[in-house]
């Protein structure tokens, strides 16, 4: 049992309704690869921010945290309790404490910074944070190219560097917020993991990356399960390769979403099937 279905269970239980806040699931092109939840999933329990965006869109989690607190001022006004389900932890705070007004950046410095990307690689990018910003460059997931570009287009229109930016003041919400983490073993989440990446492969994952190839400069297409099959249509490895590299990376990802909520002590850690008997607010 995963975080979908635990989140079904609960919300049915509350006779209530989800949010999603897996970023990656946003997107309705590529419900395989993202593990997004099915038609029959959604037909159970009403769901929000689950395939309402196209790749080409541009979207961030300022956006985000602003529209989930408007869709939960008319949730509570049918609902006592709303779930939120996904593992972007970034995302989760948002609606959780908030997250610091950042300025709007032009499209000049979005598309330089997008372009210098493209062509000298997430090294180039490392390079200018660690020399604008040395605070964030310590912190930040070097890894994750999306979160390098915008630290860089922050510190490149305003003048100053990300981390001082980001003030990092809770702001109070109007509503008590109760969070969960599933506690699942490593050795049994890994061979869980391993088996929705068959699973996935079986749904067909590569015919929709290969759908997705034309478009694999967007940001939300630089992603696990999606970059490793670009590299396989490049001939850059071979089709084993590239679904065993879609694993790794898929394990390397969950011990990321890990380690970001082992930071909250907010969180009540459980088993799956602790979390699907959630009945009431501790």
């Amino acid at each position: 049992m995963g975080k979908t279905q635990v989140a079904i269970d609960v919300a049915r239980r509350f006779n209530t309704e989800i949010i999603s806040a897996d970023s990656r699931q946003f997107f309705k092109e590529i419900p395989i690869g993202t593990a997004a939840p099915t038609a029959a999933e959604q037909a159970l329990v009403p769901h929000h921010f689950v395939g309402n965006l196209s790749v080409s869109d541009y979207y961030n989690v300022y956006k985000y945290e602003t529209d989930v607190l408007q869709l939960l001022e008319t949730l509570f006004t049918r609902h006592t309790a709303v779930v939120m389900c996904g593992g972007s932890g970034m995302y989760i705070d948002a609606v959780c404490r908030g997250i610091d007004e950042i300025p709007d950046i032009d499209t000049e410095i979005r598309e330089h910074i997008t372009k210098q990307f493209q062509t000298e690689g997430i090294e180039s990018l490392r390079w200018q944070l660690k020399k604008l910003d040395p605070a964030y460059y310590e912190t930040v997931d070097l890894k994750n190219p999306a979160r390098l570009i915008r630290a860089l287009e922050v510190c490149v229109q305003t003048g100053k560097p990300y981390s001082q930016v980001r003030t990092n003041n809770r702001k109070q919400r109007p509503f008590a917020i109760h969070k969960i983490a599933l506690n699942v073993p490593r050795e049994e989440l890994y061979s869980r993991i391993n088996s929705r990446v068959e699973a996935m492969v079986e749904q067909g994952l590569e015919a929709e990356a290969r759908a997705m190839y034309p478009f694999r400069h967007y940001t939300p297409l630089k992603t696990v399960g999606y970059r490793e099959f670009f590299d396989y249509f490049d001939g850059k490895t071979d089709y084993n390769t590239a679904i065993e590299k879609i694993k790794q990376n898929s394990r390397n990802y969950a011990k990321r979403q890990i380690t970001w909520l082992k930071r909250d002590a907010g969180y009540r850690w459980c088993a799956p099937t602790e979390g699907a008997a959630f009945t009431s607010c501790p």
